[in-house]
Formats: C-alpha cells, sequence, structure tokens
C-alpha cells in the first residue's frame, strides 16, 4: 500500500514536470509571436525578411534582417564544417582507438570545454584568433571566417560527447560480426559501427547547429557587427541574436517590435531545423 502511493505521488511529480516543460514552451511562442507578428503583418513580411537596410534611427526608418538571416546561416554552416568532421572524428577514437591512460584525461578536457562560458571563449577568440586573421588576412581580424572558428571549437563538446555515446551503444556484436568476417579494426568500426550510430551523431549535430546558430555574447566580440550582407569570408558581418543583444537595451516603440520580430524569426529557425530532423529520424526508422 505505502508503495502504491509512492509510485503514485512519482508519476505526480514526473507528470507536473513534463508539463511544467510544454508549458515553457509554450507560453515562450505566445510572447514572441504576440510580440513580433503584428511588426511584421504591419511592416509588411516581404519588406521584413528579404530588405537588405536595417536602420531604425533613420527617418524614415528600414527593418531588413535579410543581412542578418545571411550572417546567422552563413557563420552556422561555415561553424558546421569546421566542428562537425572533427567532433565525430574525435568521438570515434576516443570510443574505439583511444588508450585508457589518455582517455583519463582526454574525456575530462572535453566536458571542461562544455563548462567554460560563451564570453570566456569570446576573450579567446579575441586575444588569439582574431590577431592571427589580422596578421594573416588583413583587416582588422574581425570577420565571418573568425566566428565560423570560434563557433566551430564552441560546438565540439556536444557533438564529441552525444556521438562518442552513440557509438558506444551500438551492440558489440555488431564489431564481433564485422571481425568474424574479416574486416580489420579499422574497417569494422568506420563501416559498420559509424553507420549504425548515425541516428545519435545526426542529434549530436542538430544541437551543435542549435548552439551555434544561438550564440551571443562570443560573437559579439569577433564579428565586427556590421549589419549588411558581406562580400567575403574577411568581411565582418551581423547575426540575429548579436542584433538583438546590441540594440535591446535602447530600443523603443517599433524598433524593440522589430528586434522581437527578429527574435521570432529565430525561433522559427530553430524549429524548422529540428522539425527537418524529425522527419528524417523518421524516414530512417520507417527504412
Amino acid at each position: 500500500m505505502k508503495t502504491k502511493k509512492i509510485e503514485g505521488f512519482m508519476q505526480g511529480v514526473f507528470l507536473v514536470s513534463a508539463l511544467t516543460s510544454v508549458l515553457a514552451i509554450v507560453l515562450i511562442c505566445v510572447f514572441i509571436v504576440a510580440g513580433g507578428l503584428p511588426f511584421v503583418m504591419e511592416y509588411g513580411c516581404g519588406n521584413f525578411l528579404l530588405g537588405k537596410n536595417w536602420t531604425p534611427s533613420n527617418t524614415p526608418a528600414a527593418y531588413g534582417i535579410l543581412p542578418m538571416i545571411f550572417g546567422s546561416v552563413s557563420v552556422t554552416l561555415g561553424a558546421v564544417v569546421i566542428g562537425v568532421p572533427i567532433g565525430v572524428l574525435t568521438a570515434v577514437f576516443m570510443a574505439r582507438f583511444c588508450p585508457p591512460k589518455l582517455y583519463k584525461v582526454l574525456k575530462p578536457a572535453v566536458n571542461l570545454m562544455a563548462a567554460i562560458p560563451s564570453i570566456v571563449y569570446g576573450f579567446f577568440a579575441l586575444q588569439l584568433i582574431v590577431p592571427l586573421m589580422r596578421q594573416f588576412v588583413g583587416g582588422t581580424g574581425m570577420n565571418m571566417l573568425t566566428v565560423m572558428l570560434l563557433l566551430g571549437i564552441m560546438i565540439l563538446p556536444t557533438i564529441i560527447g552525444m556521438s562518442e555515446a552513440a557509438i558506444r551503444s551500438v551492440p558489440e556484436s555488431y564489431y564481433s560480426g564485422s571481425l568474424a568476417l574479416g574486416a580489420t579494426h579499422e574497417r569494422s568500426v568506420m563501416r559498420v559501427i559509424l553507420p549504425a550510430a548515425k541516428s545519435g551523431i545526426l542529434s549530436s549535430v542538430v544541437l551543435g547547429i542549435g548552439r551555434a546558430i544561438g550564440e551571443t555574447m562570443a560573437v559579439v566580440l569577433v564579428a565586427g557587427n556590421q549589419p549588411r550582407i558581406p562580400d567575403s569570408l574577411t568581411q565582418g558581418v551581423r547575426t540575429m541574436t548579436t542584433n538583438i543583444v546590441l540594440e535591446m537595451a535602447y530600443a523603443s516603440g517599433q524598433h524593440r517590435e522589430a528586434l522581437i520580430a527578429t527574435a521570432m524569426m529565430l525561433f522559427g529557425f530553430i524549429l524548422l531545423i529540428n522539425g527537418i530532423f524529425m522527419l528524417i529520424k523518421r524516414k530512417e526508422a520507417i527504412r
């Protein structure tokens, strides 16, 4: 009888926790949509999304966020190109090739990377990557390429941790069967274990994309924060997140509504990425 009461109480606790999470998401959606959608309808969706000028202090003011959309998407793709191969290969090494003594050092180091605050990463890039860019590329060193390198480093802990867990979760019988058929250790890992863990690896990539596209403080320090579409990787860029954080403190009226609408579009990008990921996983499950 006592056990049933405890089980019933814990079920209630779990239900409240789940409902709290759902309620938080719903409230965030309602707040962002209620604050941003009226401005988009008034200003014009095409003018807002495809406009190339962001000049809130001009008369009349312009609130085109295409440069910020381009900045967010481009630096995120660059971070994925840099971070995903390094992260996945590091996870493969740690799960299947790393000596135990080295693993005892490498694993805590990766976990420590995940615990470092974003602003510290920003200072690191400001003191090391920016001067190197200034020396070898030219300009101020605060450009798209710098941001891509920084975000590529910042998403590594997420990709490495989740990818390693996915690789270790593959049944050992897959590996043993591959060896029994005559495959080498390296071939068994790369051709059998890695494909079997692709669902978990894909999850790590999606979370890494979410981390990169939503990063703010580190990007503010090294992006150059120029609200225009750059012509090359060596020019400054402004993302949607940095646009919000730079101007929200003094924004008011329509300017503030435009920033909230920018946040709504950013939230929409995150939902789109997760939706695509769910469709891919569903197709994989059907196969």
